[in-house]
């Protein structure tokens, strides 16, 4: 498979041979499904938590006593059937949402997910991207270069977009060129290395950094087994 490159001006600098078994993957709904909810549980934080009738404070005092009152028996004012009382299952923050995924599960999940990003025209190949001070405004530039070809890779039916407009995957960490990214809201910049099914298909768009650089760090991902049923 054959791509346009591009340079951070948006214009063509020549092509890129695309690796097939990276972006030519078969799609499966199930796969990506499953493993990106696993994800997300494995990143959930509980926050909600409620306190049970042992947690309560108060209400070590039997309330009155057992017989002879007409009432009904009660041993704790912090009995969940109290006013002020416990909750009864109610959220707690220790519990665990976590899910195992399997290696090889997540990895064919990123070449399904790179697969469809590709086929559906929202994969861009930039030749390199390399800022030498931590500039914001150079990083806009960027943007304000790459922005009619995100326009054009949805044939002009979406404008840019406000939230999560691109993901920028860089071969190597570079700190002024990251730090340049930071401050704006509707781009994320990380390594190759780090991409996922989550962050892929979290934003519109995924532009690829020295491609040859690229495909060597993403060919260690691919699982012959599964990438090639």
């Amino acid at each position: 498979m054959e791509s346009k490159l591009y340079n951070t001006q948006g214009k063509e600098v020549g092509t890129v041979q695309v690796p097939e078994n990276l972006f030519g993957v078969k799609w499966n709904a199930d796969l990506l499904h499953q493993v990106t909810t696993a994800m997300q549980a494995n990143a959930r934080t509980p926050v909600a938590h409620t306190k049970d009738r042992g947690e309560v404070r108060g209400g070590g005092k039997k309330p009155w006593k057992q017989k002879g009152t007409g009432r009904a028996r009660h041993g704790s004012s912090r009995s969940p059937i109290w006013r002020g009382g416990g909750i009864t299952f109610g959220p707690r923050n220790d519990k665990s949402y976590a899910q195992k995924i399997n290696r090889q599960a997540k990895q064919k999940a990123l070449l399904v997910a790179l697969s469809r990003k590709y086929k559906d025209g929202e994969v861009l190949f930039v030749d390199q991207l390399e800022m030498q001070t931590p500039k914001t405004a150079l990083a806009k530039g960027v943007l304000a270069g790459l922005g009619p070809l995100f326009t054009r890779a949805t044939k002009g039916k979406q404008s840019l977009k406000k939230n999560n407009l691109a993901l920028f995957a860089l071969p190597a960490a570079h700190h002024p060129t990251m730090k340049s990214f930071a401050n704006i809201g509707n781009v994320s910049i990380d390594d190759v290395r780090n991409l996922n099914p989550v962050n892929v298909l979290s934003n519109k768009y995924l532009v690829i950094i020295n491609p040859e650089a690229a495909f060597a760090i993403l060919s260690k991902k691919r699982v012959v087994k599964l990438a090639d049923k």
